[in-house]
């Protein structure tokens, strides 16, 4: 049994110093899975927040610990989510409520399980340390779970190796903490230095290296967001970082206090960059691209289009409702229980969703279906069936679809097939080719509305104005219905955002709307529609290298747009 699920004690609760690596949640490790799974309370600033609550189980509590209140107390207390790491600053002549380490015991204390979570790993944290002493101090027992450091996880997302094949030394350098000895020394190396600094004092780092005895032309390599789809990563010289940052018109701005990595070095293998940059280099990369369904709908396929260097945004389009006369469904239901049917066909997840449901009601289990042959109408659905407990015996082994269900469809045959019924539950909307089709083949169905689909609520105003005005590189449209759906209660897309249509039917809808069709599926799979995406997205990235041009996203190229960072 590991640390993170023995049972804490009730006075003290217990505390894991958790690292959450440099950004990308992918980064985290299974022990720090295992840890937040099992938290009550995550103590983190906003950002690494953000990076762990996902792994976090429902309902656990959140602290900030670089913001102000927040509305829901700690778990078991009274009191607010309150977080200010500096004790010593002060609001109007009041003291900050509590520091950081104050919190964590607090939040330990009646047997809680904390998880403080920190950018890249607990051992490089400044304060870290003095939390886990404060811990020992107060006897809260902790452990630690290390995280992928920024200063070497970044260099990697970046395509800059530290070592090559002889071996060189590699030092490490704070440049918001190093004194001129430590800048003398690595001046003084011939080895790759990373420098940990800000985007706004990557020219002055440069400086202290020159300065040093660094010769003014050595590689450097500077990224900033690293591991995020929103890095970016510059390679110049020691001598011309400062003029090429200006030239990219990041410097002087707002933002040039974001942390960055910078790698210095003859052996760094800046000058293979190009070859050696796999992150930035995805299909997709770091295109916001929109998915018009809802999250749980869009589960896998923002994955696979995470996978591609996307950053996916889901927007419903529709809403799932009970049907009004619920009582068909009943009627079904017990029909299917008492031995009524000898198939059941789902066709979409939302069907799957509903019958579970009233079996739910009816106090039933996937047990149910014992004795019936189930099928589902493709991949999704299918797994949808699986953690219900229930495996179907037939998936379309070509499209997926209602014909591609019919095509493996088995005739009734009086001899092997006792009852010839199928029970069909689906939405209000549904076509009838499956009906008309199982029907040919000698079935008798009983087509039940197991729900209703209605348009969905507008999306936040942001996200229309990004949706007319081009701020999303690609809209994915799975059916006629999203197209419908996604212009009535949002708009239409900007002529600047690339089209991808599941097949031929939806595309046609789409150009109805006014819209150019760029992309569409080779079959109607909505991972062959995010497959097709990407191989669009590489061909366009192959295009601007070939000519010479840089590599954009969609949305950097609409009209009187300035040149903006990748998202």
């Amino acid at each position: 049994m590991s640390p993170t699920t023995l049972p804490a004690g009730l006075e003290h609760g217990h505390v894991t110093f958790l690292g959450a690596g440099p950004g990308d949640p992918g980064l985290l490790t299974l022990r720090a899975v295992e840890a937040l799974a099992n938290a009550d309370v995550l103590v983190a600033e906003h950002d690494v927040l953000d990076v762990v609550r996902q792994h976090a189980r429902q309902g656990v509590a959140e602290v900030h610990t670089d913001g102000g209140p927040s509305s829901d107390p700690l778990p078991g207390t009274g009191t607010p989510q309150l977080a200010v790491v500096d004790s010593s600053s002060t609001t109007a002549g009041v003291p900050a409520v509590r520091d950081a380490a104050h919190l964590v015991m607090e939040a330990a204390r009646g047997g809680r399980r904390v998880v403080r979570a920190v950018s890249g790993d607990p051992g490089l944290d400044a304060y870290a340390a003095e939390e886990m002493l404060a811990c020992a101090a107060a006897g809260v027992p902790f452990e630690v779970v290390p995280g992928v450091a920024a200063a070497v996880g970044v260099p990697a997302y970046a395509g800059v190796p530290l070592r090559d094949a002889e071996g060189a030394d590699v030092r490490f350098v704070d440049a918001r903490t190093a004194s001129d000895r430590c800048w003398t020394e690595v001046g003084v190396s011939d080895g790759t230095v990373v420098v940990s600094t800000t985007l706004d004092s990557v020219g002055a780092a440069a400086g202290e290296l020159v300065s040093a005895g660094r010769k003014p032309d050595t590689p450097i390599t500077v990224t900033v967001a690293g591991t995020t789809t929103r890095q970016r990563t510059w390679t110049a010289t020691l001598g011309s970082i400062a003029q090429t940052l200006k030239q990219a018109k990041v410097l002087p701005s707002p933002e040039g206090g974001r942390p960055v990595i910078a790698v210095v070095g003859e052996r760094s293998a800046a000058a293979q960059r190009d070859r050696l940059s796999w992150f930035e280099s995805k299909p997709l990369f770091g295109w916001k691209v929109l998915v018009p369904r809802t999250k749980e709908q869009a589960a896998s396929l923002s994955d696979q289009l995470r996978s591609y260097g996307a950053v996916p945004h889901e927007v419903p389009t529709i809403a799932v409702e009970p049907p009004r006369t619920p009582q068909q469904m009943e009627r079904a239901v017990k029909g299917l229980v008492t031995g009524r049917y000898e198939w059941i066909a789902f066709t979409s997840v939302n069907a799957v969703k509903a019958v579970r449901e009233k079996f739910e009601e009816y106090g039933l289990d996937a047990r149910a279906f014992a004795g019936i042959k189930v099928a589902a109408v493709g991949e999704q659905t299918a797994k949808a069936l699986v953690a219900f407990g229930v495996k179907p015996d037939l998936v379309p082994s070509g499209e997926q679809s209602a014909a591609g269900l019919l095509e493996d469809w088995p005739p009734y045959d009086p001899v092997f097939d006792p009852i010839d019924r199928v029970f069909l539950p689906r939405a209000d909307i549904a076509t009838e080719t499956l009906v008309a089709g199982l029907i040919e083949l000698g079935w008798e169905v009983d087509d039940v509305t197991a729900y209703r689909t209605v348009r969905a609520s507008p999306p936040p105003a942001e996200t229309r104005e990004a949706i007319k005005g081009g701020g999303f590189d690609a809209v994915l449209f799975t059916s006629s219905s999203t197209v419908r759906n996604l212009v009535g209660i949002a708009g239409k897309p900007h002529n600047v955002t690339v089209i991808a249509c599941i097949g031929p039917a939806t595309a046609k809808t789409a150009e109805e709307h006014g819209l150019r069709v760029d992309v569409m599926a080779p079959e109607p799979s909505v991972h062959k529609l995010t497959e097709a995406l990407a191989d669009f997205g590489l061909r366009r990235r192959a295009a601007a290298l070939d000519a010479g041009d840089p590599v954009t996203r969609p949305s950097e190229r609409r009209p009187g747009a300035r040149r903006r960072r990748t998202t």
